[in-house]
Parts: C-alpha cells; sequence; structure tokens
C-alpha cells in the first residue's frame, strides 16, 4: 500500500542517507516538520515503523532498512526517467547540487556561477562548502569539486579548472627584521602561519626544484583553518603564509606582501568535478561541465 503522493518516499530516502530529519529537509527545501509529518503520514499507510527516533539519533528499524534496500534503486530509475525528458526542451534544467572545499568554491564555482546561472535560467545551483571529506552520494549531492588527489577511484573525473600554485609569502615588516628564506629548509627558523585540515591534521609545506622534493611541517605559534585569515596573519606581520597564489596576487601587486621561495613552487594539477560512474548524468550536470571545461579558467574575484 503506496502514499498517493510520491514526495512521502522521497522524504524517507533522504532520512534514510542522512540519518536526520534537519538535513534531509536541507536537501529537500522543507521544514523538519514537514518531513517529520511526510515520514509518519507514510508509516501510518504501510502499518509499520520505519525509523528509530531519539533525541540523539535516527535509525532505520529492519523494515525500514528493507524498504530503503527495494526503494532506492526504484526512485534512482524513476528521476533517470524524468531527466531524459529533458532532451526534448530547448536548454537544461532542475536543480544541480555540488560539494567543494571552501578554497575551490571561492577560487572557482563562485566566480563562475553568475555567469553560468545567467546562461541556463532554468537551472538552480546549490553548493555545499565543506573542508572534510563528504560521501556526494550518500549526502544527496550530484557531483564533488576536489584536488584531484582526493577524488574517490570509483568515481569519474573531469578536470575543470586551471593549474594552481602555491605562494609562500611575507609582509615587508616582517622581512624587514629578519633574513629572507633562500631554501626551503631555512623556514625551519621562521614562525610559520599554520593551518589546521577539519580532519585534525597540519598541511605540511610541498616544495619541488629540480627534481628535488622537499615536504616540511613548518613550526609557528599560529594555527588557522581559514585561508583568509591565513592572508591576513601573513600581511599582520605574524609570520610566513604558504596559500594558493590566487588568494594574494592582488597583495603580491600593491607590495603589502613579498613572494618568497616562487622558483620552489612549480604548478599543479587544479580542481576535479567527481561523479558516480554508475549514475546518469544529468543534463543540468552536463551542462556545468561543458561550460567550466570550455571557459577553463575563472574570471578574477571582485574581492
Amino acid at each position: 500500500m503506496l502514499p498517493d503522493n510520491l514526495s512521502h518516499l522521497a522524504a524517507f530516502a533522504a532520512v534514510a542517507r542522512h540519518s536526520s530529519f534537519r538535513r534531509a529537509g536541507e536537501e529537500l527545501g522543507l521544514s523538519t516538520s514537514a518531513v517529520s509529518y511526510a515520514i509518519r503520514n507514510l508509516e501510518e499507510r504501510l502499518g509499520v515503523n520505519l525509523f528509530n527516533r531519539t533525541t540523539r539519533s535516527v535509525a532505520l528499524t529492519d523494515a525500514g532498512q528493507r524498504l530503503s534496500e527495494r526503494l532506492l534503486p526504484v526512485l534512482h530509475d524513476l528521476g533517470d526517467a524524468l531527466e531524459e525528458m529533458n532532451h526534448f526542451r530547448g536548454s537544461a534544467s532542475g536543480t544541480l547540487r555540488i560539494n567543494t572545499s571552501r578554497a575551490a568554491s571561492y577560487m572557482l564555482l563562485m566566480p563562475f556561477a553568475a555567469r553560468f546561472l545567467a546562461a541556463y535560467p532554468d537551472i538552480q545551483l546549490e553548493i555545499g562548502e565543506d573542508d572534510s571529506f563528504v560521501d556526494i552520494v550518500g549526502s544527496g549531492f550530484d557531483a564533488g569539486v576536489r584536488l584531484l588527489e582526493a577524488v574517490p577511484e570509483d568515481m569519474v573525473a573531469v578536470s575543470i579548472g586551471p593549474n594552481l600554485r602555491m605562494a609562500v609569502v611575507a609582509s615587508p615588516a616582517y622581512l624587514a627584521a629578519r633574513e629572507a628564506p633562500r631554501h626551503p629548509n631555512d623556514l625551519m627558523r621562521h614562525e610559520c602561519v599554520r593551518y589546521r585540515f577539519a580532519s585534525g591534521r597540519f598541511y605540511k609545506w610541498e616544495f619541488e626544484k629540480g627534481g628535488e622534493a622537499i615536504e616540511l611541517d613548518v613550526a609557528g605559534r599560529i594555527a588557522l583553518s581559514d585561508v583568509h585569515a591565513e592572508v591576513r596573519a601573513a600581511v599582520d606581520g605574524i609570520g610566513i603564509g604558504c596559500v594558493p597564489e590566487y588568494y594574494v596576487n592582488d597583495l603580491l601587486d600593491s607590495g603589502r606582501l613579498v613572494r618568497l621561495l616562487e622558483d620552489w613552487c612549480p604548478p599543479f594539477p587544479g580542481f576535479t568535478l567527481y561523479y558516480p560512474r554508475q549514475r546518469r548524468v544529468s543534463s543540468a550536470l552536463r551542462a556545468f561541465i561543458d561550460m567550466a571545461r570550455l571557459e577553463g579558467r575563472p574570471s578574477p574575484s571582485p574581492d
């Protein structure tokens, strides 16, 4: 006995993926109470409990697990069937949900978003920023954008951005009282602005020149988890920073920061968009990939 409206099944699938009524609501654009109502209505129609609920957790019951296993492939097939109808439209449409790191959002996606939305007025774009690893399938995203080294092996990977470079920078005031490093190992005698990932580990500064590769766990009395804060710390003379050059080009041009060890910082592959190999590529995602690859490089940030 199924509900008259498939929206209740969509709500069930979202709660099953996230183990959270709130996060399911965020995915579906509904309030938590609306999702809870949909699940309660579905359970009443089926005559079984689908979730065990406490104040701290939501978990599938045996019946809910069975329904999830049977239902999710059906919903995927239904989504594919509806997506095929976009081939009969004049342009791509639908909602495109992309998970990405804050750096990729700032450097690539946000500068690109305005042009993409102007070109495709029937597409809604949702960008979720998260520096920790995210299961894009389980979290309801269509695709992710990360550096190639972070892309899971079972995903289709598409390069959509230019090569990147790191920039080691310091303020003139900081360098006025100290000798500038001439070799990466000289950094171990300096105050450095450290970056801590969401996982808790520190970023190790990487250098390469003439076939010699060096990786340093630099020392410093300040550690931050935001690149903008790193740049501010370098400008304020707290220490030497190591950030993507995109963040500091204007500051280098104005002389507020000085670049160091530039010949030790070669380009490396930029951001990669990835999506599940077994999933049909929606018209919205295809449009995004095609336009991003065509442009190749985002416009400079207005900031």
